[in-house]
């Protein structure tokens, strides 16, 4: 499969979005959620997500508005799956309030990724660790 050069800059710019949103955590549950949403890909692929979490211009530093994304869930063109995910991934900095019942709302590849987060919140020393996931 040879990607077009459109779909090469997409990746890029995605990329380096993901990287500001890495930076951009202030502590262990946002690096969790970031890294949760990061390994996730799909949910961080959409370009309202980007424009939710403040992404869209790259700025040098990045401040993340995890309460922007919040309000706006049901308004980003997420499926129900998503959605649930992003919730999760939201209660975990501390914002929202979805029941971790909602994990059965969840397939296989995404229930791991959020396991693992809840295993870098509980490991407590994340950001320490110079940020290694």
């Amino acid at each position: 499969m040879t990607l077009t050069s459109a779909e090469t800059t997409e990746a890029a710019l995605l990329k380096r979005r993901g990287a500001r949103l890495i930076e951009s955590a202030t502590s262990n549950r946002e690096l969790a959620a970031a890294q949760a949403l990061l390994d996730e890909e799909t949910i961080l692929s959409h370009h309202s997500v980007h424009g939710a979490l403040g992404l869209l211009d790259l700025p040098s530093e990045a401040t993340v508005s995890w309460e922007g994304l919040m309000g706006r869930v049901y308004t980003l063109g997420l499926d129900r799956e998503e959605r649930v995910f992003l919730g999760l991934t939201l209660s975990m900095v501390g914002i929202g309030n979805t029941p971790l019942s909602a994990v059965s709302d969840l397939g296989e590849r995404r229930l791991a990724i959020i396991l693992r987060a809840i295993t870098r919140l509980a490991r407590n020393d994340t950001l320490a660790m110079g940020r290694r996931t």
